[in-house]
């Protein structure tokens, strides 16, 4: 059941004491989205679900442009020296190094398949990388006419040839579909050691529906430990029929998450005309695609039944109507930029800034966009361990730039 509308006027008064004093949290104003709805009819589940007060920080960038001519850059994961891991959606990982220079592509990855949305994804470190070396990728695979999103590690050999050694693949999607679209791929290692695989339905309708279903892998958070087998404590193991790595279900196409300050997943998803999600996936939740959501087909018809709310589905935290095309995001706890402290930071491709989102007690309460004039579409954004703000622009000629306070 959906939660009680508050009076707009209750709203705003809520909204305002929820900013607080705090100089990150300056006073908020009207939402930032000002255009009309694609599906103006539906209605937020409850206060602040979209178009949440707008902020003003007053935050001004100054952007270094680090490495350009990448092809369609994705993911990016710091090393321990201060070179920066890249991937390139054409199939190519790269290394960023603090020299200023870029590597040539590393060797030792397996075949990927680089059609439509499909490539090399998203990269993340082992959280023992300093003993053992070990990098993971997401990347879109092919098997004969079908392909699916894939996970796999190897060893980081650094050096003027760059190699991975003992490639394992990890995790497969399953079933694989004949789609170019829609591969989810963002990884992420939880606090314990077990390692989050956002995962897409693969757009087209036979995989739509598997995201509802469990003996399926497509549009799942799935979790797997890091060297590919199943944590005992997944919700679904041991249930007959249900694959036994999903985490959460009913998903569209997840391209961003992040664990918040208390090690709590966060992920966004790209809705179709609306309907761009935040949400915290727990254990076992499904989380409604495409059973219910909020935005419509690209065609403008309803989709599905189009319901926005069911029982024992989860509402999203927060959506966004029209769509802002979310992918990468971060929270932001450094000191670099204070009046951003404690917020989430999100990239978008479709509106070419970083949305910048401020939360108190799983709610949002305040949004704003910052970076507007950097001049491309953010795929991945990242907080450097030197509190700079990076950001990938998906672009052919694609570029990592760093962002600091201006002036």
């Amino acid at each position: 059941m959906r939660p009680s509308l508050l009076t707009a006027s209750a709203a705003l008064a809520a909204a305002l004491a929820a900013c607080g004093p705090a100089p990150a949290q300056p006073q908020a104003g009207a939402p930032v989205e000002s255009r009309p709805a694609n599906a103006p009819e539906q209605k937020p589940a409850f206060v602040g679900q979209t178009r949440a007060p707008g902020l003003n920080s007053n935050t001004v960038g100054q952007y270094a442009t680090l490495a350009s001519g990448l092809s369609h850059p994705w993911g990016m994961a710091f090393l321990p020296s201060g070179d920066i891991l890249l991937t390139e959606r054409a199939g190519r990982l790269r290394i960023f190094g603090k020299d200023g220079k870029l590597s040539p592509a590393v060797e030792g990855l397996p075949a990927v398949f680089a059609q439509g949305q499909g490539g090399l994804l998203g990269v993340a470190l082992d959280p023992a990388y300093a003993q053992n070396g070990l990098v993971y990728w997401a990347y879109a695979e092919a098997d004969g006419g079908v392909n699916g999103t894939a996970v796999a590690r190897g060893k980081l050999i650094t050096g003027p040839t760059p190699k991975l050694e003992n490639v394992q693949v990890l995790w497969r999607q399953a079933p694989k579909m004949d789609s170019a679209l829609h591969f989810g791929g963002r990884l992420v290692f939880a606090k314990d050691g077990a390692l989050f695989i956002t995962t897409g339905e693969r757009s087209i309708l036979e995989g739509r529906v598997q995201a509802q279903h469990l003996d399926a892998t497509l549009g799942k958070v799935v979790r797997i430990n890091a060297d590919g087998s199943i944590p005992k404590d997944n919700p679904f193991v041991g249930k007959a029929g249900a694959k036994p790595e999903i985490w959460s279900l009913g998903h569209r196409n997840l391209q961003a998450a992040a664990l918040d300050p208390s090690g709590r997943l966060w992920t966004v998803e790209h809705g179709a005309r609306g309907g761009d999600e935040l949400n915290h996936p727990e254990a076992g939740k499904n989380y409604g695609w495409a059973a219910i959501t909020y935005g419509e087909e690209y065609s403008g018809k309803p989709i599905g039944d189009g319901l926005t709310a069911k029982d024992g589905m989860e509402q999203p935290v927060y959506y966004w109507d029209p769509v802002i095309a979310p992918s990468g995001m971060a929270f932001y706890e450094s000191d670099l930029f204070p009046a951003l402290k404690h917020s989430l930071l999100i990239g978008s491709l479709r509106e070419k800034h970083v949305d910048r989102l401020v939360l108190k007690d799983g709610k949002v309460v305040g949004e704003e966009r910052l970076f507007t004039d950097i001049g491309g579409r953010v795929r991945d954004v990242a907080v450097g361990p030197d509190g700079a703000i990076y950001v990938l622009t998906d672009e052919e000629d694609g570029k990592l730039i760093k962002v600091t306070p201006k002036g």
